[in-house]
């Protein structure tokens, strides 16, 4: 019935009009929406000049070949550890600040929905009942007095009101270009936390088994120092050394043994940690992390690519050029505010003084026609709106530059970091070797009586010292190959 409604309160121009006349005219108008001329800037992709090849790489024999973005999807897998993929795996099911991020992503697509919708027609409707008192005259008496009196009525309204602007100067599909850009930046804002949440889940588990590692070393060390404690006594009682070398042995067991809790209280600080990025209470992991296991192996130095891949794979850098293409999109909805606007108004109404003939035809009421509004009297206000657009345009745009040096930097500081670990890592194992040796012999000469205590005090710390430092080398290592992993921009793939 609304159907035949709206057919009968069209004007009569409209209804002279054949079907396929009809057609064309609302094709006519669908073209000035979707065709007509969208002011403003069209986006640009901006360019930067980028080396060609990485430095660090060029100065050492660092391959420089392309990755795969299979590998740098789940690049945890080089270490081999399942336990360690199962966190990540964990942490991307249920880390708060990732479910935070998939909510902003809902946000902005229901405002790119709103800006969708306001291109096509927007229709109200509406109902309303009334009960109405009238004050009116009438006569009274045979002199033709008059007297007020008042008549009371139901008054029954129903009925629509529509309008529809027609975007010839492309303000509202400006308006969906910037939120189609905003959806994007919210899309690559997660991304970018898939990347920091893995990286940030696997430091915390390296520097985990790091910790286990050293709460072993030292275990293994104090055992040591107590045997060695245990035959100074004995020596002592024998006459064969003094009271200073048994005090001297009992301060270095108290020593080690005062570290061991420091220890394990970073240890479950770590844990908590680690849960935390899980999203789950700070306990939740501790039966399933406090096993100790060592530090998985080193795996080699991945390909690196080269610096224009950080464009495609970086969703902090994605993200700030989505930002940049909304920002000069909203130049667009700025300039149009200067032409004016045409809108499509019209309504049809029924109204009725009693329920039984309110929807009867011979009661409508109709309008349509034309709407023109224009701020010609606000265009400094506007062209200020305008400049006040391009500004933030810029300001985006060295964002988006900023976004790009930065990548670079953690490129080329995770590389350098990472081999001069190395070179760290293999100058510490040997220590271990000689300390280890030194250890053996300066407790042999001790019992022989060759040598005095202070020899075997300074040779056992030096060995639990270049263990405890080799342990945190290869943790560092592990860290700075994750650092490198997270600035070329690994952890997440194309949904």
């Amino acid at each position: 019935m609304l159907q035949v409604g709206m057919k009968k309160a069209v004007p009569e121009f409209l209804r002279a009009i054949s079907p396929k006349g009809l057609a064309a005219t609302l094709g006519l108008l669908f073209s000035l929406t979707w065709a007509g001329c969208a002011l403003g800037p069209d986006y640009r992709k901006p360019s930067m000049e980028l080396p060609a090849s990485w430095r660090v790489a060029q100065e050492t024999e660092a391959r420089s070949g392309p990755i795969p973005d299979e590998g740098l999807a789940s690049w945890w897998s080089v270490f081999q550890d399942p336990l360690l993929s199962s966190l990540i795996q964990g942490a991307m099911e249920g880390n708060l600040d990732l479910l935070a991020a998939e909510t902003r992503i809902r946000q902005a697509r229901a405002s790119r929905r709103a800006s969708l919708g306001a291109l096509g027609p927007q229709v109200e409707a509406s109902a309303s009942f009334r009960h109405v008192r009238t004050p009116v005259e009438v006569p009274s008496g045979p002199a033709g007095e008059k007297k007020l009196k008042g008549i009371e009525t139901d008054q029954y309204e129903t009925g629509f009101d529509a309008s529809w602007e027609l975007d010839i100067f492309g303000g509202l599909r400006r308006a969906l270009e910037a939120a189609d850009a905003d959806l994007e930046a919210q899309l690559e804002a997660r991304r970018d936390v898939l990347v920091s949440l893995a990286a940030e889940v696997a430091r915390e588990y390296m520097e985990l088994r790091a910790l286990q590692e050293r709460i072993r070393v030292a275990r293994k060390n104090l055992e040591v120092q107590e045997h060695t404690a245990e035959i100074t006594r004995k020596r002592f009682e024998a006459g064969f050394a003094s009271a200073l070398d048994v005090s001297n042995a009992r301060a270095q067991v108290a020593t080690t043994k005062g570290q061991i809790p420091v220890l394990l209280a970073l240890e479950r600080q770590t844990i908590h940690r680690l849960s935390l990025l899980l999203g789950k209470e700070p306990g939740a992991l501790v039966d399933l992390l406090s096993k100790p296991a060592g530090l998985p192996k080193l795996p080699d130095l991945p390909p690196l690519g080269i610096p224009a891949d950080l464009l495609r794979r970086r969703p902090d850098i994605r993200r700030a050029e989505a930002q940049l293409a909304a920002a000069n999109a909203r130049i667009g909805v700025a300039v149009a505010e200067l032409f004016p606007k045409l809108r499509l108004v019209g309504g049809l109404s029924f109204q009725a003084t009693d329920l039984a003939s309110w929807l009867e035809w011979t009661r409508r009421i109709w309008s349509i026609g034309p709407a023109v509004s224009w701020r010609i009297f606000e265009t400094g206000k506007i062209r200020a709106e305008i400049e006040r657009r391009e500004a933030l345009r810029d300001e985006a745009l060295l964002a988006y530059q900023q976004s790009v040096l930065e990548a670079l930097k953690e490129v080329e500081d995770a590389l350098s970091a990472f081999l001069r670990e190395e070179e760290h890592r293999k100058a510490l194992e040997e220590a271990v070797k000689a300390n280890e040796r030194s250890v053996e012999l300066a407790l042999k000469l001790y019992i022989e009586g060759q040598t005095d205590f202070l020899n075997v005090l300074q040779a056992q710390r030096s060995l639990y010292s270049s263990e405890d430092e080799l342990i945190q080398s290869l943790k560092n290592s592990s860290i700075q190959l994750i650092s490198l992993y997270k600035a070329l921009g690994g952890g997440w793939k194309e949904e």
